[in-house]
């Protein structure tokens, strides 16, 4: 699995703490770390996401403060769903129930350790189109495809 991951400078020590547990896992074949010392969130948020939506990473990890901003970027590129998830629970959901590509984390939220055992579960998880979610994923696919609505 190609993973893309990325933050600004108040996410960087959160995200090479992931980095290199994920280098150290067999599961990853390949990290990019898309962050640079003045990269925003939302363009680091962006070009993660387009990575993915163009094939180029299968899923990836964004940081931010707080994760939330991470993710409302990352969803504006059409074709992802990037989800915020500190707890087990939200990071199940996120990709069993929601096809979730992109974990956004906040590093004031969760600590290295804690943030490595829920990747640690989310390299494992697989979204089941035929679940109970899969009708609500093909709608909100299907919402997008047709959206041609400029933002106001």
């Amino acid at each position: 699995m190609k993973i893309v991951i990325g933050a600004p400078g108040n996410g960087a020590a959160l995200k090479d703490a992931l980095k290199a547990h994920l280098e150290a896992d067999d599961r990853v074949t390949a990290v990019v770390d898309l962050s640079a010392p003045d990269i925003s969130y939302p363009d680091v948020s962006f070009q993660a996401a387009q990575a993915i939506a163009g094939g180029g990473a299968d899923r990836g990890i964004l940081i931010c403060g707080t994760g939330v901003g991470t993710a409302i970027a990352a969803n504006k590129v059409a074709g992802v769903r990037a989800a915020t998830a500190h707890d087990l629970v939200t990071v199940r959901g996120s990709v069993e129930n929601y096809d979730a590509q992109v974990l956004c984390m906040g590093q004031n939220v969760i600590a290295p350790p804690a943030a490595w055992a829920l990747v640690d579960v989310w390299l494992g998880l697989r979204h089941d189109p035929s679940g109970s979610y899969g009708p609500r994923v093909a709608e909100i696919a299907a919402f997008e495809a047709r959206d041609t609505t400029p933002p106001t």
